[in-house]
């Protein structure tokens, strides 16, 4: 304890503790004195009131007891009824022994018989003791004893499954992950009640300790790319992990990009979808957002009710989402080098009704379109920010009034206000939020480079591009997969969508070793039974009378249902 006496007094006259004064803070091995090992405990946290201390002394056994929790991150009825009470009985019931076992005994016997919760275990430093502190659980302290006896009573107020408000949809489920990691992974496995599901947890942030998780099905997923995430996630060291989007940052093969390479969704069905491909999931405690890597471009234009529809309709949906795209990003800077540089390609007379309604206008078609392209990205982020009950009325009237008095003064011209409108509209249709913002800020280079160069600049920008996203990775994976490198067996799921019955595969690229999805011959049943073994039926069954043949055989004749995607 005068090491850590001493660290406290220079605690005093610094503003910041260091990295190594921070670790020596929460590590170290306990005491054998009870009473110095709550006094450190309320030191280290600044006797917050929060920390619940019940101190409880049989005075046959001589024997002092401590339950510390914090409240608010604990079930209430578990601490007083299954933890708390069940100890006490036990005690009791050792007091009227004549036998007093000794302090490594008694803690057995409380670990084995006494705790009634689900999760126990035995600590015996600091810094696992805080980590499970922090998340929930209560501590039991011995005097005496060099080890805590841990029981898992993790509760509190918590967010309940609702329906998600970034990816919604008009036929399918309609749950949404929550800010517990614990209730996630929960939704996950109803989706998919496979044993070979398997879920890998670490935890990140030196202060924060957040818990983040991986998940991926054992036999569908490369090893290599669980190795690579891994390896990723161990090499963050940083204080602090507050959101997905910061492990999101810290895992990009490159930052250097303006297109999204770790995909996210808060939606249960389309990461165990995902999943189902061979792709890893992560999740992190406190946020409705899950990743998923390895990410493809063409994942932003997919949404879950592609495959809730038949095939004809998600195609179509589809198709209007990538034509939406490139509205969204090219229109402007292809009105702008339209009216500057080629003007032959207008119908003379709508060339005559555009030179009349910019007569009065004294800017460039350049600045006009900046203007209202400007404009209108205050609007949409102020209708974000400001309250929801006034957001959208704001962002409407203000689109509407701003842009009727543009006109009547003459500041901008008619044609610019339809242009901006139509891809304002446009950059909506993407059923990923961050590709939408990729198209807005690649909408203002588009727009330089059409007022330099007209369609040429466009083209020339637009070469540039496409050699960037090609260059671009996910976890090793190309970024363009299945357009570059061309993989002819995986262009069924790209600008369109086949019948389910011919999405007999999963992606090359993503899962290798176990290709097949749907079993239709012979051979795919074999190579389908060598990952998952033969169904529980066809292998109990036993041979049929009269027939010579077993009952195996006649329900391999049977074509296994198709997973979904």
């Amino acid at each position: 304890m005068s090491g850590y006496s001493v660290f406290l007094k220079k605690q005093q006259s610094k503003t910041s503790p260091t990295k190594d004064e921070t670790d020596h803070l929460i590590s170290g091995p306990l005491s054998e004195s009870m009473k110095d090992n709550l006094q450190q405990l309320q030191d280290d946290m600044g006797h917050s009131v929060d920390l619940i201390i019940r101190e409880i002394e049989s005075e046959r056994l001589g024997l002092q007891m401590a339950f510390v929790y914090i409240d608010g991150l604990v079930d209430n009825t578990a601490v007083s009824e299954f933890t708390i009470q069940t100890v006490l009985d036990e005690t009791s019931l050792i007091t009227d022994s004549d036998n007093k076992p000794d302090i490594d005994e008694l803690g057995k016997v409380f670990k084995h018989r006494a705790f009634s919760v689900g999760q126990i275990s035995k600590c015996s430093d600091w810094a696992n003791l805080y980590s499970r502190l922090m998340s929930g659980y209560t501590i039991l302290f011995l005097d005496g004893c060099e080890e805590v006896i841990i029981a898992g009573t993790e509760g509190g107020e918590r967010r309940s499954v609702t329906e998600p408000t970034s990816q919604t949809v008009i036929r399918g489920p309609r749950e949404g992950f929550t800010e517990s990691i614990r209730t996630n992974t929960s939704l996950l496995r109803r989706k998919i009640k496979s044993p070979k599901l398997w879920l890998e947890e670490m935890q990140i942030g030196r202060v924060t300790m957040t818990d983040v998780g991986i998940m991926y099905i054992k036999g569908i997923v490369g090893e290599e790319i669980v190795t690579e995430v891994r390896k990723r996630l161990s090499n963050i060291d940083i204080d602090a992990i507050l959101e997905s989007g910061y492990i999101e940052e810290l895992i990009e093969d490159t930052n250097f990009t303006l297109f999204p390479t770790v995909y996210h969704s808060e939606r249960p069905d389309v990461i165990a979808a995902n999943l189902l491909e061979g792709r890893v999931a992560i999740l992190v405690d406190g946020t409705p957002f899950a990743l998923i890597v390895p990410s493809t471009f063409n994942m932003y234009f997919q949404a879950a009710e592609d495959y809730y529809n038949r095939f004809d309709v998600g195609s179509l949906i589809r198709l209007l989402r990538f034509i939406s795209f490139f509205i969204g990003l090219l229109m402007p800077s292809l009105y702008v080098a339209i009216i500057s540089f080629h003007q032959e390609m207008i119908p003379t007379p709508w060339l005559i009704k555009l030179a009349v309604q910019r007569e009065g206008v004294p800017f460039p078609a350049f600045v006009e379109a900046f203007i209202m392209e400007t404009v209108f990205e205050i609007l949409r982020e102020a209708g974000v920010r400001m309250p929801r009950s006034v957001g959208n009325t704001i962002s409407i009237v203000g689109g509407l009034v701003l842009g009727q008095a543009a006109v009547e003064a003459g500041i901008v011209s008619p044609a610019v206000v339809i242009v901006v409108s139509l891809t304002a509209i446009a950059s909506f249709v993407s059923p990923a939020y961050n590709i939408g913002i990729t198209a807005r800020m690649l909408r203002f280079l588009f727009l330089f480079a059409s007022s330099f160069m007209g369609i040429y600049g466009m083209a020339c920008l637009l070469l540039i591009i496409l050699l960037h996203m090609c260059s671009l990775k996910s976890m090793n994976v190309p970024y363009m997969a299945p357009y570059g490198p061309t993989i002819l067996s995986d262009l069924k799921d790209t600008l369109l969508r086949v019948p389910m019955t011919l999405m007999k595969t999963r992606p090359k690229m993503i899962s290798k070793n176990n290709p097949v999805r749907q079993s239709r011959s012979a051979s795919d049943k074999q190579h389908h039974e060598i990952f998952w073994g033969k169904p529980a039926d066809a292998a109990s069954s036993s041979p049929s009378l009269g027939t010579g043949r077993s009952s195996t055989s006649k329900a391999n004749e049977q074509p296994e249902p198709s997973e979904e995607r």
